[in-house]
């Protein structure tokens, strides 16, 4: 059951809901397409939010642990976190938004959205908005932030690998010095993490 759920998030984080079928996903794990409907009754849109459920709560619980670490600042917190989505298989949330969630029946996508945005974006301007009354930078508008950092992280999928000049971590950790350089970031003394900013 593990390997299909990887399989059918792969597939899904790479071509989309709708350009998915259940017998792509039968095919690359050499079962029957009728073997999927035993575990999914409901087909490929129960299988679709299974997988996608299980991908928004992964990226939750890890960004609740990286984001929520108090011994860190802000700026080691950003890069482990960027560390992590770029570990993972693509959320691609601009997809998913305006072409996978209209695609499911309305009330179902609305969850979705929600589960999404309190897992994701809302951990993310926490972590920025305690930053900001803690004084280490000056964020007016954390949710504003925190949505276009996911952006910003999620873009260097979509980079192909002969436009990088370095790693995809690399570049993403030196966009998030040069996001804290403008909101005026001031290292925590006592984690050491502002070096080289």
């Amino acid at each position: 059951m593990d390997r299909l759920l990887v399989v059918a998030e792969r597939l899904f984080s790479e071509r989309g809901f709708s350009s998915v079928t259940l017998r792509d996903i039968s095919q690359v794990l050499g079962l029957s397409h009728a073997s999927l409907y035993y575990h999914f009754p409901g087909g490929k849109e129960e299988l679709f939010i299974a997988v996608t459920k299980r991908s928004i709560l992964r990226h939750g619980e890890a960004l609740g642990s990286l984001l929520d670490e108090n011994s860190e600042d802000i700026r080691s917190r950003l890069h482990k976190a960027a560390d992590w989505f770029l570990s993972q298989p693509p959320l691609d949330l601009i997809r998913m938004s305006q072409s996978d969630m209209p695609a499911l029946k309305p009330q179902v996508a609305r969850e979705m959205m929600d589960l999404m945005y309190s897992q994701i974006p809302l951990r993310l301007q926490s972590a920025l908005q305690k930053a900001d009354e803690e004084g280490y930078i000056r964020c007016p508008n954390p949710g504003l932030v925190g949505g276009a950092l996911i952006g910003m992280i999620e873009s260097f999928y979509s980079m192909p690998d002969f436009a990088l000049r370095s790693p995809r971590t690399e570049m993403a950790r030196e966009m998030i010095d040069i996001l804290l350089k403008g909101l005026g970031y001031t290292p925590n003394p006592a984690s050491g993490s502002g070096a080289g900013l």
